[in-house]
């Protein structure tokens, strides 16, 4: 008889999203008079910049010719595209060599494979409210899940103490799905603990070019001593709007050492066997969406988010009712009124202000009475769920 893995077996139902499809598509059909205000899905809605279309245009025609067609590429990414995400970070001053930056189809693809640098036996912790693969790619391999719960009174960003034991801990400041921050002076807290204990955090830096704090670092290595302990994965999808064209980068310090290896050579390794590699267009996409030109295109686009969160924020403040987010990252995390859970609020949401969000549920046992509330909208349709938040909370 065929063995196979049974820890799939104790992942959870794959009906959450569906669920709210399934929701949100009965509801206007039965309803195709009115119009739903969508502030569930954290996707982009504006096109990809003019710098991006240009270099794809280009490389799609290099491909068109012998002289210049490009076939297999380097599986942890072109000499170029590593250079660019390099000088990315050097330009706010974070130093890092092109051998540690590794590049991939999107930050979700290699937040999914980095557990196979540690053993089955290690202990993850995740702090909750999260987002669900930091738990269920660590399930699937049938590894100890310990967690620690962000809330009210610890603002969302929990903190490690002496009785906090792991071997690996991920972690994603600006937060998906609460919207908070870690502060350069609580994410120390983590890399100290980390050192002391010779864990290795995984931080998931997806939405750093959302800050707007000085005192919230957009990269752990800003820290002292974050490079002998932490791993960085980012993407270009919210940087740069490519969630449909898939484009990301990890960065693993050659001075992160465990038990004698190098991680960066063995995540090299297991690059090098497991993939081969990301397409020469979305490389040059990318390298011209991290060139200065690029930046300050894509940050029209986040201004206009940003603006949305601000919106949202501003009449969550008029209603009294607590709420994270909204300013370093593109969600706002609601507190579900009179103790409703997140499903019940979803439901009536929809029903009584045609207002679509995501129950806090899906994100953890610490999400339960919660709801998160999307900045990826259209201007008109942020300013009238505004309005109507107000009238109903």
């Amino acid at each position: 008889m065929t063995k196979i893995n049974t820890a799939y077996g104790q992942l959870p139902p794959a009906f959450f999203f569906t669920r709210i499809g399934e929701t949100v598509a009965s509801y206007a059909a039965a309803h195709p008079d009115r119009h739903l205000l969508r502030l569930g899905v954290g996707d982009v809605t504006g096109p990809l910049t003019p710098a991006v279309i240009e270099a794809m245009h280009a490389a799609v025609e290099e491909q068109a010719h012998a002289a210049t067609f490009h076939g297999y590429l380097n599986e942890v990414g072109t000499d170029f595209m590593k250079a660019a995400v390099a000088d990315y970070y050097a330009r706010r001053n974070v130093i890092h060599s092109k051998e540690d930056v590794f590049i991939s189809s999107g930050a979700a693809d290699d937040l999914g494979a980095i557990g196979n640098l540690f053993s089955r036996d290690a202990t993850v912790l995740v702090t909750e409210p999260a987002y669900p693969a930091y738990v269920d790619t660590n399930r699937m391999t049938g590894r100890r899940i310990v967690s620690l719960t962000g809330n009210a009174e610890n603002g969302f960003l929990p903190l490690p103490t002496d009785e906090t034991d792991a071997d690996l801990v991920f972690l994603c400041s600006p937060n998906n799905p609460t919207g908070t921050a870690y502060t350069k002076a609580q994410l120390k807290k983590w890399v100290d603990w980390a050192n002391e204990r010779k864990a290795v955090i995984v931080f998931d830096a997806a939405y750093e070019a959302f800050v707007q704090d000085e005192d919230v670092p957009r990269s752990i290595y800003e820290l002292p001593g974050a490079e002998t302990c932490a791993i960085e994965i980012s993407s270009l999808s919210k940087t740069a709007g490519f969630t449909g064209t898939r484009l990301g980068y990890t960065v693993v310090p050659g001075k992160l050492v465990r038990e004698g290896l190098s991680l960066r050579d063995m995540w090299t390794q297991d690059r090098t066997t497991r993939t081969n590699g990301v397409s020469y267009i979305l490389q040059r996409a990318g390298e011209a969406a991290l060139s200065p030109e690029g930046v300050a295109q894509s940050r029209k686009a986040i201004g206009f988010y940003q603006e949305n969160g601000r919106i949202l924020a501003d009449a969550l403040k008029k209603t009294g009712q607590l709420f994270t987010g909204g300013r370093n990252a593109p969600y706002l995390w609601l507190r579900c009124p009179d103790g409703m859970t997140g499903w019940a609020f979803f439901d009536e949401l929809i029903k009584t202000a045609q207002i679509v969000v995501t129950p806090g549920e899906g994100f953890g046992s610490g999400g339960e009475g919660y709801v998160r509330l999307s900045c990826f909208g259209s201007r008109g349709d942020t300013e009238e769920a505004a309005r109507r938040l107000i009238q109903i909370l």
